[in-house]
């Protein structure tokens, strides 16, 4: 201690430390003399300088404990260091693909949108049959993107973190199947607008039309009025003569193509010819001489209902001149929207189709996905609504992967058990104290003992208690004799649990079969070498004495165990003297 303060009192020392390091030694003293060497200080000491090395020594140990202590702070986070500006970082933009023709330009619908209030939002453009993509495992999903602007070829490269798909993923037209491209999204795990389940779904009109059958079945025909329709899976099944006129449609297709109204059997029959050459299934449907067309889309929870009627007198409503007009939307038209949203895990973006006949009927003929045309007045504002609800996805999105779990926390059951094996080593030893008092041996009062070591309920050691009485236990004091780990096995011979835990573990090592040996059947020889390990701070003749009074009786005409007790006692003395010098 003398040599650090005569060296950290030493004024070249001092001045050769690091700028603002331990400025308090640093302060300029009128008392100080100028700087000499540490031997000629030595050499000739100075009172004025005892005294202000023994000064500047107290003020070194202050700076010490000072900077341990901002030291310490620092470590646990409790120093504030917001007090100097940090740079804002840029985020990454979120990437956004959308897939729909070049004749929307969805770009300006989300300019100035963040998700989440932090990420901007870049928008990718393309069609189908502009894209293709590659999908990895944990890697997600690389798309690439060959477009035409302004008769300009652009080729891009990126990944999608949001997808929405306004175009039909399958079409029975030529080069117009790109399931595949959804196969790859779900694949790299892209999420979208609609679902990627529900557009895979879609790719088929009478597997969305079996939903819609059993929408019927749910609701009843009053509030789900929906259309006789019969499948056939080939031409082979259309044999029988349905009432005519009846509406053909084969296989899949959209905006009124693979439609075709039948007036008699002879064209029936030819259509069946017709289906065969496609190789395809085809339905048929009662022809419904329509007053007008219903269609009821819902975005969100944005409700819209329009009619339509023809004008140029076509049965295909959709095809050639049409009046269109917004309608009020009615609880039974939003029954309809809500039940059709609900297929196929949810529908976010979604149309109802009827027909409205002379007669006063309504007849829900079929349900389109987000890839549904836009139609009326409101275009312009059905797109903002589409884009805020991507918006509003995206941001839900990154919220929920912010506070999802790690890949190893679902798994709590494989956790839990870790704590467990503490809680029942006290349990262990709690239990392994008291048995010798059921057993009729005396033992001298432990208030020397920490509380933690009180006996347990009554109740638990009752089945202990009966341990003596059974007939594969010996007599207490054969159980009570402290001898070699070969003369416990003998006593015990009949016990499964004591044979092993006596001859496998040393008495220099109690711990291990506290926390390993079944609670009910532990030998009094095991607890009284366990009793000096969890009191390390008791007198070691206290403890042996403890240890060893209650054989005492049975010991005086038996000279093995008095050579094994010695033995023992001389174990647990080398294992108290390495603990103590641990």
């Amino acid at each position: 201690m003398n040599f650090l303060r005569r060296r950290l009192s030493d004024s070249s020392f001092v001045a050769n430390l690091p700028n603002g390091y331990m400025m308090d030694l640093q302060r300029p003293d009128s008392s100080t003399s100028s700087p000499v060497s540490p031997a000629m200080e030595r050499k000739h000491p100075q009172p004025l300088q005892q005294t202000h090395s023994s000064s500047t020594g107290a003020s070194i140990f202050s700076s010490i404990s000072s900077a341990m202590k901002q030291t310490t702070q620092a470590a646990a986070g409790l120093i504030d260091h917001s007090t100097s500006p940090t740079p804002p970082v840029a985020q990454k933009p979120k990437i956004l693909l959308v897939i729909d023709d070049a004749h929307t330009e969805w770009a300006k619908y989300f300019q100035g949108k963040k998700v989440n209030g932090e990420f901007d939002i870049r928008v990718e453009q393309a069609e189908f049959s502009e894209l293709n993509l590659a999908a990895y495992v944990t890697g997600g999903c690389m798309v690439d993107m060959q477009v035409m602007r302004n008769g300009t070829k652009v080729v891009r490269s990126f990944k999608p973190d949001f997808v929405l798909i306004r175009q039909h993923a399958y079409s029975m037209a030529l080069g117009e199947d790109f399931r595949s491209l959804i196969i790859g999204l779900q694949y790299g795990g892209v999420h979208t607008v609609n679902s990627l389940y529900s557009i895979y779904n879609f790719c088929s009109k009478p597997w969305v039309f079996s939903q819609l059958i059993k929408i019927f079945n749910s609701l009843g025909p009053e509030k789900f009025p929906l259309v006789d329709q019969t499948f056939f899976p080939s031409h082979k099944q259309m044999l029988t003569t349905p009432n005519f006129p009846v509406v053909v449609k084969l296989g899949h297709a959209h905006a009124g193509m693979g439609k075709v109204k039948v007036e008699n059997q002879h064209n029936f029959r030819d259509m069946a010819s017709i289906v065969a050459m496609a190789k395809t299934y085809a339905t048929t449907e009662p022809f419904i001489d329509s007053k007008y067309d219903i269609r009821i889309q819902k975005i969100g929870s944005n409700y819209k209902a329009y009619m339509r009627t023809s004008i140029s007198g076509n049965w295909k409503a959709n095809t050639g001149s049409a009046m269109l007009e917004q309608i009020a939307m009615t609880e039974r038209y939003r029954l309809w929207a809500d039940a059709c949203a609900e297929m196929f895990g949810g529908l976010d973006i979604c149309a109802v189709k009827a027909v409205h006949s002379k007669d006063g009927k309504d007849y829900i003929i079929e349900v389109m996905d987000s890839s549904m045309p836009l139609i009326g007045e409101h275009v312009e504002e059905d797109r903002q609504l589409i884009a805020d609800l991507v918006v509003s996805k995206m941001t839900q999105l990154v919220t929920t992967a912010g506070s999802a779990l790690s890949p190893l926390r679902p798994w709590p059951p494989q956790v839990q058990p870790a704590p467990v094996k503490p809680q029942t080593g006290p349990q262990l030893g709690q239990l392994s104290q008291p048995r010798p008092p059921p057993q009729g041996g005396p033992r001298q009062p432990q208030g020397s003992q920490p509380p933690r070591t009180n006996a347990p309920p009554q109740q638990r050691l009752s089945p202990q208690g009966q341990q003596p009485q059974s007939p594969q236990s010996t007599s207490p004091q054969q159980q009570r004799s402290p001898g070699s780990p070969q003369q416990v096995r003998a006593a015990t011979g009949s016990s499964p649990v004591q044979t092993p835990k006596a001859g496998v573990f040393p008495p220099q090592q109690p711990r291990p079969p506290a926390q390993g040996r079944a609670p009910s059947q532990p030998s009094p020889t095991e607890t009284s070498k366990q009793q000096p390990t969890p009191h390390p701070h008791l007198n070691k003749s206290q403890s042996l004495t403890n240890t060893f009074s209650i054989p005492e009786s049975s010991q005086r005409g038996n000279t093995n165990e008095d050579e094994a007790k010695a033995e023992t006692i001389r174990n647990l003395r080398k294992s108290f003297a390495s603990l103590f010098s641990d």
